[in-house]
């Protein structure tokens, strides 16, 4: 009796052996469902919940690695890898994946070779760097071979959006469709945005709430018909905008796009601003998403005021500014040899790289606070008597002829030296005006 029970008991863990093995076979992912449902329930639940979900993506299908995939190892039996790039996503989103690799935000990592990187590193710390900078801009992607080639700590969390993964693919699709729901509806909301557009020196976050674009979406969340499987700009909703809806959301004549680069006309991050090669198209495409919901002379109305917020930034601050500074070090001027190390390069910096930026980018989204009050206010007053004073202070002579001409031919700046009463009746009679719209008239 008792070897027919025991003979039983093996039947039956083969026969469960074979069960499992079956239902292993035809879903490679239910092991590690069963697993992390019980190990990371937070986790498991979020998938659970998804599209993936429910088209039958599970972990294998994102998470598998392959021999040799510098990122593989061993984990339940199976070969996986904690990374999930852009090629390893594009297996199934093709398209998006060549949007997103060809697009500015896949560059974003190439931060490590500029002025923002060396300041950080410098100034604060790699530690600095690597928890504020990377978080955002991601970076060249480290793993630890002793811990089984998973990611880094010297790197983590990586999840940045140009971050230069293993296989060669650049970006991160998660740094906007979270894991583990990589929601389409939160991925439309600004919120996710938000988490890298703000701040001092890209304050898009505040500029969009402070505008009426971002007034009508937080009064009319309920409106925006977020989780609609289709999300056409005036179709599906009309509301308000979000980003999404002016740098990625289709409209009636245009697809979705990941390339956040196809509808914008300017490039606002450099010291002077410059118009894109192709930025007639770029702007046609972005003026297309604003008549889904505009008369066509609204936005055409906007894009001029725009237009000339940007050349008066360009031709009376940032092109003056940026001379000086050529002309300070072509005659080795400057004290200190190192990037940062003399006062008047933080001040210039700030002047375009905070104050600057803030006054373009509060233009272009329609937020007049940070267009004047946090923008070119604080550009005036510090272009005047802060950044110029230090100038002088290094008395070169070609530097000291180049601001003396400035300040005293240059209409733009002649205001210094004319009385209060007669520049306020030009103000009235509009002639200051009418000066400025010829020198920043649209071209």
């Amino acid at each position: 009796m008792k070897q027919i029970c025991v003979l039983g008991i093996a039947l039956l863990v083969l026969f469960a052996g074979g069960l499992w093995a079956q239902e292993e076979q035809a879903d490679p992912s239910a092991k590690c469902l069963a697993c992390h449902q019980k190990g990371s329930p937070g986790l498991y639940n979020q998938w659970a919940a998804s599209k993936h979900s429910e088209n039958g993506v599970g972990c294998i299908e994102c998470h598998g690695a392959e021999e040799g995939d510098a990122d593989a190892f061993k984990h339940g039996g199976a070969l996986v890898a904690t990374l999930v790039t852009p090629k390893d996503c594009g297996q199934c989103h093709e398209q998006e994946s060549a949007e997103m690799g060809g697009s500015y935000h896949a560059t974003a990592g190439e931060i490590l070779d500029s002025n923002d990187a060396y300041l950080a590193h410098v100034a604060g710390g790699s530690p600095a760097a690597i928890t504020g900078c990377e978080s955002c801009h991601g970076a060249v992607v480290k793993l630890d071979p002793e811990a089984r080639n998973k990611l880094s700590s010297d790197t983590w969390p990586n999840s940045g959006i140009g971050r230069l993964n293993p296989d060669g693919s650049k970006g991160s699709c998660t740094a906007c469709h979270t894991r583990h729901a990589f929601s389409s509806a939160q991925a439309r909301q600004p919120e996710v945005c938000s988490k890298c557009h703000l701040g001092p020196d890209h304050p898009q976050k505040e500029v969009y709430e402070e505008s009426k674009h971002g007034n009508a979406y937080y009064t009319n969340i309920d409106k925006m018909n977020l989780d609609s499987d289709t999300w056409v700009a005036g179709v599906d909703y009309y509301a308000a905008p979000t980003c999404a809806s002016c740098h990625m959301s289709a409209t009636k004549k245009q697809p979705i796009t990941h390339d956040v680069g196809k509808r914008i006309s300017w490039t606002l991050r450099p010291i002077i601003s410059k118009k894109k090669d192709d930025w007639e198209q770029k702007r046609d495409n972005m003026l297309n998403v604003c008549t889904s919901c505009h008369g066509k002379r609204f936005p055409t109305n906007h894009y001029y005021q725009f237009d000339a917020l940007v050349e008066l930034y360009n031709e009376k601050f940032a092109r003056p500014a940026s001379e000086i500074m050529t002309l300070l070090r072509e005659n080795q001027a400057l004290k200190s040899p190192a990037s940062f190390s003399n006062k008047i390069e933080w001040t210039f910096w700030e002047l375009w790289h905070h104050e600057g930026r803030r006054a373009r980018h509060g233009a272009a989204m329609m937020g007049p606070d940070y267009t004047w009050w946090h923008g070119i206010y604080e550009v005036a007053q510090h272009f005047y008597f802060k950044f110029l004073p230090e100038a002088l202070e290094y008395d070169n002579p070609e530097v000291n002829a180049y601001i003396d001409k400035m300040l005293n031919i240059d209409p733009m700046h002649t205001w210094l030296n004319r009385p209060t009463a007669e520049l306020k009746e030009e103000i009235r009679s509009g002639k200051i005006q009418e000066a400025y719209q010829e020198l920043f008239k649209k071209k």
